[in-house]
């Protein structure tokens, strides 16, 4: 069953360009492995340092099996320097 992950980051002050560069390079890298459908980042109206990733899988398997894997783990150490304070993630599935 399809799950969505949902992931809330705060940038701190003059790091946005860092950031989005560091999201693009994640996603790129999610988009080769099995079980990612999808992803998107919206950011808050009311804080714009407050970005939300919206990313879909075809299981929570698969999505555990990104989350534990070598990429992710190198791109998350980069994003430690840009990120205000640590990023929350909840996945979600269909009822």
């Amino acid at each position: 069953m399809a799950v969505k992950i949902l992931i809330r980051r705060r940038v701190k002050p003059g790091q946005e360009e860092k950031f989005n560069e560091l999201v693009r390079e994640l996603r790129s890298r999610a988009m080769h492995l099995a079980g990612f459908i999808s992803g998107e980042t919206l950011r808050s109206i009311e804080d714009p340092s407050i970005h939300l990733v919206i990313s879909t899988w075809k299981s929570i398997e698969d999505w555990n099996a990104w989350l534990k894997g070598p990429d992710r783990k190198a791109v998350k150490k980069k994003f430690e320097k840009v990120l205000a304070e640590p990023e929350t993630m909840t996945p979600f599935q269909y009822e």
